[in-house]
């Protein structure tokens, strides 16, 4: 019973987002001077030059930070490899002298509030890592396309970095019709709203 309630529910809210009156995603997602930020569950591989006894791969945990060899409890999430490799580097002059040191990401998650997002009627839902050039296209392979009950022209683009404006996607016609011209590039936090059909 509470299943049947809550899956009405969510049939409901999904079926009102989609019934929103919102303009085509535009063809370009501006996204300036995009920088990968590390977020938790990323693994890191720290190397120190000369000094391979403090080099290693470093998982980010949950709370956003790292414990490498004299490095304990140093927050990642939210920079780039580049200035956590700098800040690890100021704390490595305590023990050696002028060290080097270079970050490398090896499994990229990054952080919540730059994955893209896709609810509903999706195969898979999940969210995505945000990569530079990702396309609604690409998104739609990583979870493995529509499921048979979805209303893939009805569906919805949040997109965050505009202060959450919605945008209608056609779905359908991308992976069913061959449709190019529906195809549109992402942002970081977007969300796609997958709304189930009613017949």
């Amino acid at each position: 019973m509470v299943r049947l309630l809550f899956a009405t529910l969510l049939a409901a809210v999904l079926g009102a987002c989609a019934s929103v009156n919102a303009p085509p995603a535009p063809k370009k997602a501006v996204v300036p001077d995009y920088r990968y930020l590390i977020g938790p569950g990323d693994q890191l591989n720290v190397v120190v030059w000369r000094n391979p006894e403090l080099s290693g791969v470093v998982p980010v945990r949950p709370d956003g930070k790292i414990t490498a060899p004299l490095i304990e409890d140093m927050v990642a999430i939210g920079k780039d490899p580049t200035e956590l490799a700098r800040e690890i580097e100021d704390r490595l002059r305590k023990y050696i002298q002028n060290p080097v040191v270079t970050v490398v990401v090896r499994n990229f998650v990054g952080p919540a509030t730059e994955q893209v997002r896709v609810v509903g009627q999706a195969t898979r839902p999940r969210a995505l890592p945000y990569r530079q050039g990702m396309t609604l296209l690409d998104v739609m392979i990583a979870v493995g396309g529509l499921t048979d009950f979805a209303a893939g022209n009805r569906a919805v683009l949040i997109r965050k970095t505009e202060d959450n404006k919605q945008y209608s996607v056609r779905l359908q016609d991308l992976l069913k019709g061959g449709d190019v011209s529906a195809n549109v590039e992402m942002a970081p936090g977007d969300v796609i709203i997958v709304p189930e059909s009613w017949f």
